[in-house]
């Protein structure tokens, strides 16, 4: 497989987990190690920062697809399935169909930028 395969694959999984976050029927086992999951993959803290040199990038190629692979084994598989589909279906140019699958990305950011400004120009 090359690694851009590689790549959309992990990309695609953790749409779908994501989705599989947000679905009900998602045990609560299950929906905490997927949002653990998504928030690793989202955050833009990594246990080892990416600027030291093999080994900042070596974390994201083992601890993400680990977090990918504990979640897929946690979600049931119906669930799973079905939420690969829709992935596959919501997602199909790269960008969500709705500004809802954005939103909390969106209001991470908000957060971040909000303590920011609290911490270094309000006090």
């Amino acid at each position: 497989m090359k690694i851009n395969e590689f790549i959309k694959q992990i990309k695609l999984k953790i749409k779908a987990i994501y989705l599989a976050f947000k679905n009900e029927n998602t045990p609560l086992l299950a929906k905490i190690f997927a949002g653990i999951t998504i928030g690793y993959a989202l955050s833009p803290i990594d246990l080892i920062p990416d600027f030291i040199p093999i080994l900042g990038y070596l974390d994201d190629l083992i601890i993400l697809p680990l977090l990918i692979y504990i979640s897929f084994k946690l979600i049931p598989g119906e669930i799973m399935k079905e939420c690969e589909e829709k992935a596959n279906e919501v997602w199909k140019d790269g960008k969500p169909k709705r500004l809802i699958y954005g939103l909390p990305i969106i209001i991470f950011w908000i957060l971040v930028i909000g303590f920011i400004v609290y911490r270094f120009f309000i006090k």
